[in-house]
């Protein structure tokens, strides 16, 4: 076994075990800017709007049987791609409302103000760096293009056309999308944005980060039949000297070819001889000390020891979630259905609840139906499975109020859309007991779902990198759970910080390899809240 089963089995114990440095105590004046900033580089300000008529978020949101899409292969153009930038991780308005999260008194002030983004991110920090690699089919001069959130602009880090380079990063037994175009995104976590508040945890969080954002892509591809699929295993070492970065410092964590909207420039079969080129151009970093977290370098050099070493077809077979169980109490819920929300608007009203879960005002089963529909279709179609068949995710339902479904704990089937039940009786004061933080009231919530990846048989399928994967996919399925409850007027949360073996010895995993990983509240909110809420986009 390699490093990543001891730090997974750390994680999951971590609401018992502190993760060393246990004493570590955030220097919040002395942290990191949200994003990256390199002096002297022109920025390219990226078109306004979507050109297509907009999309309705069901399409990306709900599995096949049930009327979504997978996506068909399509084209980007340079207004969809800004679009996308736009809607998934740009700056989309301020928002400042009464509620219980801990960061709300500093929140006034502008130096503090909390900007809204489309994908959510781990305590709100945002380290995943965006960087287009274009070829000569796009509209702009060929070359790195880093994505400036904050003006809505890129960045031309370095010029010239690397796209052959990238595709032999990724290695001839790359997906065919992957080898067939000459744009991609490439995806990079600047450690210290995270580690800088989470220290040891950080690599944890960061993996569910890339998760959701890939998550956002798929569900806005999807609802106009687009396809964005990442690549999780490449040569790691030569993107990061293609982006200038240390890998010590910054991982390269996936890239996802886009298909372009024109006819690509020949392609040569390999790059040109010679050395790779490399951005030149370094980020200025706002923190005076920076700090290097051992087993934060020791998760860095697990996963990148064999990054390019693909899995085989159907490596991923023996992790996939177990079925739920046979027999027991059962409770059919209906077949999910969402309203024609346009994604953009969805992931506009995409917030945490923060404490404003109201139990006057039950969740509907339809509703209940819709949210686990969609998060229990969610996966991670990366490089390991290009087609999204393996399941490895298993849901549970903890259900506080629901019209007609008695509290308890379940586990969702989703090949019959039915509630198994675990436990019953109510389970709020469980639920707030094994909640480390004081910003949300559990058993107000109508239900909370947990989603449990089997981390260990992934990582015994694929190698430590798999864990990249695994906690990635359970950062798909909270965007998945977020847009979902969006598009139902539903409020949501997601929650890190809770006590993982409670949910192993509740839910009787004990003899299985099942790994809760999130926490899920949603439910209807409280009315008329206290909100400013200034749209800039």
């Amino acid at each position: 076994m390699g490093f990543a089963h001891e730090y997974a089995d750390a994680v999951l114990h971590r609401g018992r075990i502190p993760m060393e440095p246990a004493d570590f105590v955030p220097d919040w004046p002395d942290g990191p800017r949200r994003g990256k900033f390199y002096p002297g580089v022109e920025s390219y300000a990226l078109p306004d709007g979507d050109p297509a008529p907009e999309a309705p978020a069901a399409r990306g949101l709900l599995p096949a049987q049930y009327g979504g899409t997978a996506g068909d292969p399509g084209g980007f153009t340079l207004p969809l791609l800004s679009a996308m930038l736009k809607d998934s991780y740009g700056l989309t308005g301020r928002r400042l409302g009464i509620q219980a999260n801990s960061d709300l008194s500093g929140l006034p002030f502008y130096t503090h103000a909390n900007w809204s983004r489309g994908t959510a991110g781990g305590g709100g920090l945002y380290p995943v760096s965006i960087y287009w690699a274009s070829g000569p089919s796009a509209p702009l001069t060929p070359g790195i293009h880093y994505y400036d959130i904050h003006r809505h602009a890129v960045q031309r880090v370095l010029t010239g056309d690397v796209s052959a380079r990238v595709r032999e990063a990724l290695g001839p037994d790359a997906p065919p999308e992957a080898l067939e175009t000459d744009q991609y995104l490439i995806l990079g976590v600047k450690y210290w944005q995270n580690s800088f508040k989470y220290n040891s945890f950080s690599y944890h969080v960061v993996s569910t980060d890339v998760g959701t954002l890939v998550q956002t892509w798929q569900i806005w591809a999807g609802a106009r039949g687009l396809r964005t699929s990442p690549a999780l295993w490449f040569d790691e070492s030569r993107l990061n000297g293609l982006l200038g970065t240390a890998g010590e410092e910054e991982g390269v964590f996936a890239v996802v070819p886009l298909s372009w909207d024109a006819p690509t420039a020949p392609r040569t079969a390999s790059a040109p001889a010679g050395p790779d080129p490399a951005v030149r151009h370094r980020d200025r970093e706002r923190s005076r000390t920076v700090l290097e977290f051992p087993t934060v370098l020791a998760m860095h050099a697990a996963t990148t020891s064999a990054a390019a070493d693909r899995p085989a077809p159907g490596a991923l077979v023996p992790a996939a979630a177990r079925p739920a169980p046979a027999g027991g109490t059962r409770t059919a819920l209906p077949d999910p259905v969402f309203p024609a929300m346009p994604v953009r608007r969805a992931l506009r009203t995409r917030r945490s609840s923060f404490g404003r879960f109201d139990a006057a005002r039950p969740v509907t089963p339809a509703q209940l139906s819709a949210v686990l529909a969609a998060c229990a279709g969610s996966s991670l179609p990366s490089d390991a499975d290009p087609d999204g068949a393996v399941r490895l995710t298993r849901l549970y339902a903890f259900v506080n109020h629901v019209e007609s479904v008695a509290p308890g704990a379940y586990a969702y089937d989703p090949e019959t859309g039915e509630l198994c039940l675990v436990e019953a009786g109510p389970q709020g004061a469980f639920l707030q007991d094994t909640y480390f933080l004081a910003n949300y009231n559990l058993e107000q919530a109508g239900a909370v779902l947990v989603p449990a990846v089997r981390t260990t048989a992934v990582l015994d399928a694929v190698g430590d990198r798999g864990y990249r994967l695994a906690v990635g996919t359970a950062g798909a399925v909270a965007q998945t759970f977020y847009v979902a409850a969006a598009t139902l007027g539903l409020g949501a949360g997601v929650a890190l910080g809770f006590d993982n073996i409670a949910y192993v010895e509740k839910l009787g995993l004990g003899d299985s390899d099942e790994a809760p990983l999130l926490i899920m509240p949603f439910g209807n909110e409280r009315p008329r809240p206290a909100d400013y809420r200034h749209e800039i986009a």
